[in-house]
């Protein structure tokens, strides 16, 4: 009797021990496990977003704050506005091809900017006009009975794109009561009213900053506008920028003028 307490003890003991060994243990620490390797997936795409986040930072403040437009192979982020006039991703750059009996066309951007520096290349057809909108935007009614006051219809301040000799830099009030805003071109004197900074036939280099009611242009380095109106600030003071295909006779055409190397520096408004 006095050792039937331990022996009994240690049987119960025993039972205990084989009763938990018959758990079900995959079922109890599986749970476990797989929240485990949730969290391990979890911690590592975390990680991952967080090192191409800190990247993608990096690389814009390395590039000077600079932001592409366009990426060489697609129009993403980019929307026809107004006419027919068609444009394609050729060779790293955008084409714009005009059409018959079309108006003006435009290939905007999906994002609006207000202050900013804008750099690009462009390549233009002797016989077309074309240009970049500076900060446009659309109509949201009819205005009047003409083509230029109808709803969607793209207006803002543009920079104006021609072969030499001509006004290409001057920036000029599309589709608004303003038309030309620079002065050089409505003067008569063709020594003022007109230049031959363009390389005809080549790509030449566009930079713009726009910054309040000022707005400058140099073309392959060279100044050619420095506008400032408020009447047009206050108009579009932010829009987006759009790349023009003009309009041409009937009988013409079609022509072509191509963009590259597109791209932005916001600047602190």
């Amino acid at each position: 009797m006095p050792f039937a307490a331990p022996c009994q003890t240690k049987m119960a003991s025993r039972r205990s021990a084989s009763n938990l060994s018959t758990l079900p243990r995959l079922t109890l620490y599986q749970p476990t496990k797989t929240l485990t390797i949730d969290m391990k997936r979890i911690l590592t795409t975390s990680i991952l977003a967080l090192a191409l986040s800190a990247a993608s930072a990096w690389a814009e403040d390395a590039d000077g704050g600079w932001k592409k437009l366009f990426d060489g192979v697609s129009l993403d982020g980019w929307t026809q506005l107004n006419g027919t006039a068609t444009y394609r991703v050729e060779d790293g750059t955008i084409v714009g091809q005009t059409t018959e009996g079309s108006p003006n066309s435009f290939l905007c951007t999906n994002d609006e900017y207000g202050d900013f520096e804008l750099e690009f290349e462009v390549k233009v057809a002797d016989e077309l006009n074309s240009g970049v909108q500076l900060r446009s935007k659309q109509k949201e009614e009819d205005t009047g009975k003409g083509k230029n006051e109808k709803k969607g219809r793209v207006y803002g301040p543009q920079c104006e794109i021609e072969a030499s000799p001509g006004q290409a830099g001057w920036i000029y009030g599309e589709a608004t009561e303003f038309k030309w805003l620079s002065e050089a071109p409505k003067l008569e004197d063709p020594a003022k009213n007109q230049h031959s900074l363009m390389k005809n036939g080549e790509w030449n280099k566009f930079r713009v900053v726009a910054k309040g009611n000022n707005i400058k242009t140099w073309i392959n380095g060279q100044p050619v506008a420095d506008l400032t109106h408020d009447g047009i600030y206050e108009m579009c003071p932010k829009g987006f920028i759009g790349l023009q295909v003009h309009g041409i006779k009937a009988g013409t055409g079609p022509y072509e003028v191509a963009w590259r190397d597109i791209r932005i520096k916001p600047l602190a408004e």
